[in-house]
């Protein structure tokens, strides 16, 4: 019996999940359990959802063979801002070539220091590597910096002088650097540049929280590999991560998806993840998910990692509600923001937070700010992050949880409690759909008469002829429950529009749309329908998917253990390797392929694709070896370019890509094993 254990840490909870590998034809979960996560430090969470789901079971710590993590925590640190000051190392690059793809942006008032040197496009040295000047801008750096990023005019066509500069910056400092070619074997220098820096600046994050769910690991008694969930999937160990934590970007979305593959048998779905603050959505073909080929995009930054795709909206059980004004007519709107629930806050703050919603119930005249708490984070801002007014705020708060009409007393602390919020310092806590299930009796894991006072309150508030906007809580509940179905309903069209090549916009609000779902019969026919089954995965999943496939006409799958399927994705994933060759033609008749440490010359295009496919192939398996794989299988392609000019091919390039896969490596399996 080989046990597995699999761990996600989403938006609310940090899910687990023990896997017996070996029962059944596929394996099978034989426990699950959630603790709530702890966003300002996601080691207590994940150790508090390894403690529950022990305790689930008869399984002895020791008898866990695997544990494999996906997380949120590189995805967010990048949308929220949450990242080490790093240093970006151009080599060769013109100031008009940092200027693209957003680079500055994302640099911000980090230090750049440029230098001469790069290559051209045939991996030819273009200039000599300037490392004296280098050594000189490394030196008056000092220790204000927390990692490097190096990136160098076609470095993917020659790293020699990207890997000079990293052998003297880990000898003169120790911190860790990022190169551009280790990212990527894509062309673009800007964005190969641009993926780097923020590779850089998330190695401090992922490295502290890798170590502390080994200690928790260890503490809990379990001895075995720590595998993590990339952003297309397949598996990493928990030591490659460190070095490449861009690579865990949409790890809990890839996560989904594979475990909506597997705990459905669904070859071909449309899979949506509803989770506490976004809903993501993917398409499933072939029983793997979609990749995004061309990079992912988060934070506003579009990377040159490879990722699945993904539509996703800021809509979740922990959405802020809010109103909004369409015309004449006042209406809801939820999200993007994440908001604690009025029902859980109570939990935690009792006194506060019911104390405060029956005072605001008595009076007349509705506050703009009934309903809502400040929570701050038990976490010390970095020295200069603040900014006076939201230090004021912070220093006023003192720790303590207080009802955000005490703290927004005037325009500008509204202003820095929100920005405080935006930080990562504060939670608010208001009310969320997941209130609205409490009120109906749908949801009762915290306070159900905290959600009720809650959105008593929120009814109360003024369209614009002055009237209340619901005339109690449970018609204000449904509305609520029902603009979820709804924004979920539209999200999975977009999502289906798009597969099929669609590329415009917001067409699940075509009118034409909407006609083909509300049965409208005329002189034209109308109709819309989905080809394949929508996975709905989430813990809310089982209360508003039902309601999104009776909307779209559409078969819904919501399995047993929807709740987690992001842990079972999690620790039924595969490692997967890639290792890719270019070879060009600087010269008539010479061939050169361009190896990371090297380039080699060849009179004919066989020797070079044979040298090329030789590399490849070794590089993955060892590659795929040091991921963790077991029990690997290498595949090989070849694409060669050329065009026909006058009847005759004229070679362009060639790109020799190797794969190699494999289970992840248990613990009571040999260290090596090719």
């Amino acid at each position: 019996m080989a046990i597995l254990l699999g761990i996600d840490t989403g938006g609310t909870f940090t899910d687990a999940v023990l896997f017996d590998e070996d029962a059944g034809e596929t394996g099978t979960v034989i426990a699950s359990a959630k603790a709530l996560t702890t966003r300002h430090d996601l080691a207590i969470g994940i150790g508090g959802a390894i403690t529950a789901v022990l305790l689930e079971t008869k399984i002895n710590p020791e008898d866990v063979q695997l544990v494999s993590l996906s997380t949120t925590l590189a995805t967010n640190a990048l949308v929220e801002g949450r990242q080490g000051r790093i240093c970006l190392i151009s080599i060769g690059h013109a100031k008009a070539d940092l200027d693209r793809a957003g680079l500055m942006e994302a640099v911000g008032s980090d230090p750049i220091i440029r230098v001469r040197g790069g290559h051209d496009a045939m991996g030819s040295e273009a200039a000599p590597l300037d490392m004296e000047t280098l050594q000189g801008e490394l030196a008056a750096l000092g220790e204000s910096v927390q990692g490097f990023a190096v990136a160098g005019m076609f470095a993917t066509r020659n790293t020699a002088h990207e890997i000079a500069v990293r052998d003297l910056i880990i000898e003169t400092s120790g911190l860790p650097v990022t190169c551009s070619h280790e990212l990527s074997s894509k062309l673009d220098s800007p964005r190969r540049a641009l993926t780097s820096v923020l590779n850089a600046r998330l190695i401090g994050l992922i490295h502290d929280l890798i170590q502390a769910a080994e200690r928790h690991l260890k503490l809990s008694g379990i001895d075995a590999p720590l595998m993590v969930v990339r952003g297309d999937g397949a598996l990493i160990s928990a030591e490659v991560a460190k070095t490449r934590p861009i690579e865990t970007i949409l790890s809990g979305p890839a996560a989904s998806v594979v475990g909506a593959a597997h705990l459905t048998g669904s070859r071909s779905a449309l899979v949506s993840d509803i989770g506490g603050t976004t809903t993501d959505v993917a398409v499933v073909t072939n029983g793997r998910p979609t990749l995004d080929t061309e990079g992912a995009t988060v934070g506003g930054w579009r990377t040159m990692v490879e990722a699945i795709a993904i539509q996703a909206i800021g809509l979740g059980g922990d959405s802020e509600v809010n109103t909004v004004e369409h015309g004449m007519a006042t209406g809801l709107k939820l999200g993007p923001r994440r908001s604690v629930p009025l029902s859980l806050a109570a939990v935690d703050h009792p006194t506060l937070v019911h104390d405060m919603l029956d005072r605001q119930l008595r009076r007349d005249i509705p506050g703009d700010h009934d309903g809502k708490f400040a929570i701050p984070l038990p976490v010390e801002p970095r020295e200069g992050l603040l900014s006076k007014n939201e230090q004021t705020v912070w220093d006023d708060m003192a720790g303590e949880a207080a009802a955000v009409e005490t703290i927004a007393t005037s325009r500008l602390n509204n202003t820095a409690l929100t920005r405080l919020a935006a930080k990562g310092l504060v939670q608010i806590a208001a009310v969320t759909p997941t209130d609205a299930l409490h009120v109906l009796d749908i949801h009762d894991a915290w306070d159900k008469s905290a959600a009720l006072k809650g959105l008593a309150l929120f009814a109360r508030r003024r369209n614009w002829r002055g009237d209340a906007i619901a005339p109690d809580a449970e018609t204000l509940a449904n509305r609520i429950v029902q603009g979820v179905v709804k924004a979920s309903s539209d999200i999975v069209l977009e999502t289906a529009f798009a597969a099929d090549g669609f590329k415009d916009k917001n067409l699940s609000h075509h009118a034409l749309t909407q006609a083909a779902f509300a049965n409208r019969s005329g002189l034209i026919d109308i109709n819309i329908a989905l080809n394949v089954p929508i996975v709905g995965l989430g813990a809310s999943a089982g209360t508003y998917y039902p309601m999104v496939g009776k909307h779209l006409g559409a078969e819904v799958i919501v399995p047993d253990l929807a709740g987690v399927a992001n842990a079972v994705g999690a620790v039924v994933g595969r490692v997967r390797m890639t290792s890719k060759v270019i070879i060009t033609e600087p010269d008539a008749g010479r061939l050169r392929v361009h190896l990371p440490t090297k380039t080699s010359d060849h009179g004919s295009l066989e020797a070079a694709l044979g040298e090329a496919e030789a590399f490849a192939r070794d590089n993955a398996q060892e590659l795929a070896i040091a991921a963790g794989a077991e029990n690997i299988q290498i595949k090989v392609t070849r694409d060669v370019r050329q065009v026909e000019t006058n009847g005759q091919k004229i070679f362009v390039e060639a790109e020799i890509t190797a794969v190699a896969s494999g289970r992840p490596r248990l613990a009571s399996d040999p260290l090596i094993a090719a």
